[in-house]
């Protein structure tokens, strides 16, 4: 998330970043603070899965009921317009994806 909120590239493809996790508040903000998140605006807390399995992402939940690292992209109506689990197995396990791979999958579905 920090990379691609530094990310130039990124920055202007006029998209809005959001981070979702199913950690509470309190320990979101220590653990960005560490890994220096600096705009927690774009930080949600889904305790309960409840926007992950909207969205479909927990067919990729880790052992431990949690999401993947996925990466989703939402049009102005509210509708997926791409959506990518690294994590999963199926997809080789990856656990962090370069920005200009981000930039252009995210250009080429807008």
């Amino acid at each position: 998330m920090v990379d691609l909120q530094e990310d130039e590239h990124f920055s202007s493809l006029d998209v809005e970043l959001l981070s979702i996790a199913p950690d509470p508040v309190d320990a979101w903000r220590e653990e960005g603070e560490a890994m220096g998140i600096r705009e927690f605006e774009s930080v949600l807390s889904d305790e309960g899965n409840q926007v992950a399995r909207r969205y479909g992402v927990m067919r990729w939940a880790a052992a431990t009921g949690e999401p993947g690292h996925t990466f989703i992209l939402v049009d102005e109506a509210g509708r997926v317009a791409w959506l990518q689990d690294y994590g999963a197995p199926e997809q080789g396990g990856i656990m962090y994806v370069l920005p200009r791979e981000i930039v252009r999958i995210v250009g080429d579905s807008l």
